[in-house]
């Protein structure tokens, strides 16, 4: 069984580094459709971890970090409605690259990372929207980010996280 386990894992985490590979060839919708594809249960509801909240490793804190921070540099203009299309793209780049990260190097228990899953997909979704091309979709994108950032700490364990 643990041997099973561990090449589902395994292939779980080839298939998201698979579709993080893809945003920028294939589209993030697509690559989604695929990952929850062969994930073969989708994407889940949020919760807690038999009420407290999951643990996370160094890799998933920096690549968080990382995303947060750079949302929060762009946060003035997203929010001001001023954000230009390549602010947005620029951003989407900055993400999908510490989503690659964390796909690569994030090794949390099979339970924890389904519900990693969730927020990812969100970051992802609005990753996508912002490499759309227009200032509108863009900040849609943003937006769908920003709010899976606010959900993040609520359901993981990572110490000095900020709020944006």
């Amino acid at each position: 069984m643990k041997i099973f386990h561990l090449s589902f894992r395994r292939a779980l985490v080839l298939a998201l580094m698979a579709a993080a590979a893809a945003l920028s060839t294939l589209g993030v919708e697509t690559a989604l459709g695929q990952h929850q594809h062969e994930s073969a249960g989708g994407v889940h509801p949020l919760q807690l971890d038999n009420g407290k909240k999951w643990a996370t490793d160094a890799p998933l804190r920096q690549g968080m970090t990382a995303v947060r921070e750079a949302v929060a540099a762009e946060h003035q203009a997203i929010h001001a409605n001023k954000a230009s299309p390549e602010q947005y793209k620029a951003l989407a780049a900055k993400i999908d690259e510490q989503i690659a990260y964390i796909v690569a190097n994030c090794k949390l228990n099979p339970k924890a990372d389904a519900q990693l899953h969730v927020i990812l997909t969100d970051i992802i979704g609005g990753s996508d929207l912002m490499k759309a091309g227009d200032q509108a979709e863009g900040r849609k994108g943003a937006i769908m980010v920003i709010g899976a950032l606010q959900k993040y700490p609520k359901y993981f364990d990572h110490p000095g996280w900020r709020a944006i």
